[in-house]
């Protein structure tokens, strides 16, 4: 599922804890929204072309959503017919949250239980989906890099109700600030795992994670913490026409690769990558934020 944005643009709520937001201040902010919709559409058309199923849903005109192109923060769909939704840290974000949305879905797919995690916004502990979350689904494993946006306590809840082990660590950036969420500095495709290992100080944590990725058959492709700003670890693998694997990513994420990481990412699965450069300045977030995968079963 992906969101077409009806007010995109930069949000200072959201940019106290991410240090990948920026602004252009040769842009209005009506020519942001223009920029971040042809990036959007380019992006669905690059998706469709290679055969990804793609159900593209319409932001609403109000209340006024900045982030909606990131649905991947507030629910997740399971293969046993789970939707969960979840706590956003940001009070403008709390909007996005959108059950006409699942009910639209509900008609294509086998919704069969709802989760909601919110609640735990009351109580200002939250757990931002799959950027908080990254969910080796096949092995069940949660791996999360702890930040003000992923709370290690709702974190035990999520992987108690859904059945998942918790890989818990800590991350920051080259200033020693905490990564704010863990999908811009790993991703995990099936045979291997895109990660910026210099980003986890503790060398227990990272053997921990290294202990992992070998138990589970996973090769390991490190990225620096310069590629990791360009968003490369911002990644997510899809399946296209004739089954057929794509790790997709933005641009900006697949130019700051070296020629060997590209080979090396191409001995797993074919690449995929679309001009985001709006969307990642002005939102703080690439091509993984903007895509909420759908593991139903279709009706």
């Amino acid at each position: 599922m992906m969101v077409r944005p009806a007010h995109f643009g930069y949000n200072p709520e959201t940019a106290t804890n991410n240090a990948f937001q920026s602004v252009d201040p040769d842009l209005t902010s009506k020519q942001v929204q223009e920029k971040a919709l042809q990036e959007f559409e380019e992006f669905v058309s690059r998706l469709r072309a290679a055969g990804v199923n793609v159900h593209v849903a319409g932001d609403t005109e109000a209340p006024f959503k900045p982030d909606a192109i990131f649905p991947n923060n507030w629910v997740t769909f399971h293969q046993d017919g789970t939707v969960a939704t979840y706590p956003m840290h940001a009070p403008t974000r709390r909007a996005e949250r959108r059950e006409d949305l699942i009910e639209s879905l509900g008609n294509h797919f086998k919704i069969s239980n709802r989760i909601h995690f919110e609640e735990s916004e009351n109580a200002d502990r939250y757990l931002e989906g799959t950027g908080s979350l990254i969910l080796d689904r096949p092995n069940r494993l949660a791996f999360a890099c702890l930040s003000s946006r992923t709370d290690e306590t709702l974190l035990d809840e999520f992987c108690d109700t859904m059945d998942y082990e918790k890989v818990v660590f800590t991350a920051v950036d080259s200033d020693g600030k905490a990564i704010y969420h863990t999908n811009v500095m790993m991703a995990v495709g099936l045979d291997f795992v895109v990660i910026c290992l210099d980003a986890v100080p503790d060398t227990k944590e990272k053997q921990t994670l290294l202990d992992k990725f070998a138990s589970t058959g996973k090769a390991v492709i490190d990225i620096t913490l310069n590629q990791m700003m360009a968003f490369a670890g911002n990644m997510l693998q899809v399946v296209g026409k004739a089954e057929t694997p794509y790790l997709v990513m933005s641009e900006q994420a697949f130019k700051s690769l070296t020629q060997e990481q590209v080979q090396t990412i191409k001995q797993y699965t074919e690449i995929l990558h679309s001009p985001l450069y709006t969307i990642e300045r002005h939102g703080g977030g690439s091509a993984r934020c903007m895509l909420a995968e759908i593991f139903l079963e279709e009706r």
